[in-house]
């Protein structure tokens, strides 16, 4: 049954995920030298616990940190032949542990399995998601752990997010039709820390053979739903998934759980179920590499740590590539040094050609209002672009520039071709840089 709470504005793009949807997801070979930043999540890096010449095995954890942080895990095992700074996803250089795979996938001794999580209260189970080092999964990468102790006492509805609306990918949709028994396990793992009995997926009603293959599972699982919904983008953005699914509108500047939601990412869901019951922590991820020009796009379970060249190379390309992107078209960086590493928020590496050169090198605005009837968080993206250009501070506070959630509807439909996405995440940036420390 489809809902009849749509978010406000939106935008229908070309998926483009027929190149992928149908493609199992295949383990990618370990690399022969991993990279494995120190940042990998929103909140302070991680300090290494590991020196040059060191060996680690698989989820052996190299790196943690007080506050908000959670640990990083080595990905494969061997020696480790730097801590550095390195190339990063989101265009810095952080400190990072390389490893130079041995090849012998050597599992840390003290990873085992449990039988039953019957004895766990909720904060013992909390615990151990932390020590696994998940986080958000979707890209947002706020740790998990700190999600569900500020949820306890304040959630009644659980919402899986399943909708993966960002074109070309795939990784979260083949992970539920290939792996839906973790992802439910990790679903009763969040609702017995919660205190919930039941709990709901959000997909896009295009999804249709998903959605009758997860529905058949369902009946040994009888605390979850599925429920289809109408297939518009940014349908994946959290706060747009709560109104779709609830009729719930998350203030502006709120949280969720002010409504009390609590969302969680597919995969972070089934990295849930390989932590508790498995006692794995997160140093693998599915990775779906595909775009315009790829010529053998597919759905990758790959070690966290994975050079995006190894990937692209794997996949192949028709032309050379006018840009990688981290992520999908809408809302993915593009990347200047294909070395850098697969992070745990990393779902997406795009290849796309030239014919997605549509940059205008004299941009401007027509007045035809297209930015604001598609923006789904009800800001003005013009007046935005025009504070940044001016460095207007106040304007941008005035304007809730911190509300935009860069989905990238507004650039989508701009027949201006003006660099709105770019020009609001420059904006974000003055913003925190002219605050003081201490806020």
């Amino acid at each position: 049954m489809l809902m009849a709470v749509p978010f406000y504005g939106g935008i229908h793009p070309r998926g483009r995920k027929s190149l992928t949807r149908d493609r199992k997801i295949k383990p990618f070979p370990p690399p022969a030298v991993v990279v494995i930043p120190m940042s990998q999540h929103i909140g302070a890096p991680c300090n290494p616990l590991v020196s040059k010449g060191d060996h680690v095995d698989i989820g052996q954890k190299i790196g943690d940190g007080p506050g908000l942080c959670v640990p990083v895990h080595a990905s494969v095992s061997g020696t480790v032949k730097a801590v550095e700074l390195r190339p990063h996803p989101n265009g810095t250089t952080v400190l990072s542990v390389v490893i130079e795979n041995d090849m012998q996938e050597t599992l840390w001794p003290e990873i085992q399995r449990r039988k039953t999580i019957d004895d766990l209260t909720p904060e013992d189970l909390i615990e151990m998601i932390r020590e696994a080092g998940i986080v958000g999964m979707g890209g947002a990468t706020f740790p998990t752990n700190v999600k569900l102790s500020s949820g306890i006492g304040k959630v009644d509805t659980m919402i899986v997010n399943a909708s993966e609306c960002e074109p070309y990918i795939t990784a979260d949709e083949r992970l539920l039709r290939e792996h839906s028994d973790k992802v439910f396990a990790g679903m009763e793992i969040v609702m017995k820390i919660l205190g919930l009995n039941e709990a709901v997926i959000g997909i896009e009603a295009d999804k249709e053979t998903t959605i009758r293959e997860v529905s058949q599972e369902l009946s040994d699982h009888p605390g979850i739903a599925i429920r289809p919904l109408r297939p518009r983008y940014p349908q994946g953005s959290e706060k747009q998934l709560i109104q779709a699914i609830t009729g719930r509108q998350v203030p502006p500047g709120g949280l969720p759980a002010q409504v009390g939601c609590a969302v969680f990412n597919t995969a972070t869901c089934a990295a849930i179920a390989d932590a508790v019951w498995e006692g794995m922590p997160l140093v693998q991820r599915v990775v779906t590499v595909s775009g315009d020009i790829a010529m053998g796009p597919r759905n990758l379970m790959v070690p966290v740590g994975t050079p995006f060249a190894d990937m692209v190379d794997a996949v192949g390309f028709a032309e050379n590539p006018y840009k990688v992107l981290s992520g999908g078209p809408m809302m993915g960086f593009a990347q200047f040094d294909l070395a850098v590493p697969v992070t745990k928020g990393t779902n997406a590496v795009t290849i796309l050609g030239s014919k997605n050169r549509y940059l205008d090198e004299h941009p401007h605005c027509i007045r035809c209002g297209k930015c604001v009837s598609v923006c789904p968080m009800h800001l003005m993206p013009l007046k935005l672009y025009s504070a940044e250009r001016r460095s207007d501070m106040e304007e941008l506070k005035a304007q809730h520039i911190l509300d935009c959630v860069e989905c990238g509807s507004c650039a989508y439909t701009c027949p201006g071709c003006l660099p709105l996405v770019h020009s609001i995440r420059t904006g974000k940036q003055k913003l925190r840089n002219a605050q003081p420390p201490n806020k």
